[in-house]
């Protein structure tokens, strides 16, 4: 028999081999076959294990980013200008607190007082406003113009000898009586005095013998104080003609000339009086080169 007739078909095993169990890797030409690295399951399981690092808060980060500061030399210029206008804005703040004058610690009644003195300077100007209205008036409705001119002129020329001191004066007002028994008071305080009696609205005040006009004038001396080149010591007497319910306030206001004149050791009376008598004259003096205008 031929040999195809001695041949029978094998049978197919029923299991795999062992050859035939895991099926061979299949790569594409020109790739490599990756490979799991020996033992990567058990390093990802730690890391999965391990504690994760906590995430910075934004302050922290805000914190890190400004600390240590990291500045330039402009920058710490600049920050040192700033610290010292600040420094010196806050000092002047700070004098002005506290240089706030006298009437910052004044009681309730002082200030009162040195509010009624406004209101009555406001109306003796304002009296003085209607007064000049007055006159204007009168002159321009008078049928006899002339003589009406010749009136308020008259009446002019005596309230400007008043205050020349050329002609005596008399009024309601206050005497002043200064004494310096440690002989402590000096020009400048006569001086003040001498302003806040103006300022209360005098019209004519004498020292001791001496009158006072705008052009009056104080120096010290050994003996006392020079008054318009006289020699004045002490007691120093002012007779002043003026409103006393202004006069005598005015002196007495926290800070004032009397205050100022205890820190000196001085005494200050004040005397109200219906009747001021002001006889100091003071010589008339022609101008040399000033003439009236006819303008």
């Amino acid at each position: 028999m031929s040999d195809e007739h001695n041949h029978e078909p094998r049978p197919e095993p029923a299991f795999p081999t062992e050859h035939e169990h895991e099926p061979e890797p299949r790569t594409d030409p020109g790739s490599h076959a990756l490979s799991e690295p020996h033992g990567a399951p058990e390093d990802a399981a730690r890391d999965a294990d391990a504690p994760v690092a906590p995430q910075p808060s934004g302050r922290q980060r805000l914190v890190a980013g400004l600390w240590p500061p990291r500045a330039s030399r402009a920058q710490l210029t600049v920050a040192v200008l700033l610290f010292v206008l600040g420094l010196g804005l806050a000092i002047q703040v700070n004098t002005t607190s506290n240089n706030g004058g006298p009437l910052r610690g004044a009681r309730q009644e002082d200030l009162v007082r040195i509010l009624t003195e406004v209101d009555n300077r406001t109306q003796r100007l304002e009296d003085e406003k209607r007064g000049l209205e007055t006159q204007r008036s009168q002159l321009q409705s008078s049928s006899d113009q002339a003589a009406e001119a010749l009136k308020q002129t008259r009446q002019k020329e005596q309230q400007l000898g008043i205050l020349a001191g050329t002609v005596a004066a008399e009024g309601p007002g206050i005497t002043l009586t200064i004494t310096d028994p440690n002989g402590g008071v000096q020009a400048d305080s006569l001086l003040d005095t001498l302003q806040e009696l103006r300022a209360a609205g005098a019209e004519a005040i004498q020292i001791n013998q001496v009158r006072v006009v705008a052009d009056t004038y104080f120096a010290d001396t050994t003996g006392g104080v020079l008054i318009d080149g006289r020699q004045v010591s002490a007691p120093y007497v002012f007779k002043v003609i003026g409103n006393p319910q202004d006069l005598e306030p005015a002196l007495n206001i926290p800070g004032g000339v009397v205050q100022t004149l205890q820190k000196e050791q001085a005494t200050a009376e004040v005397v109200r009086s219906q009747k001021i008598v002001v006889d100091a004259l003071r010589p008339l003096k022609q101008p040399d080169y000033a003439r009236s205008s006819s303008r």
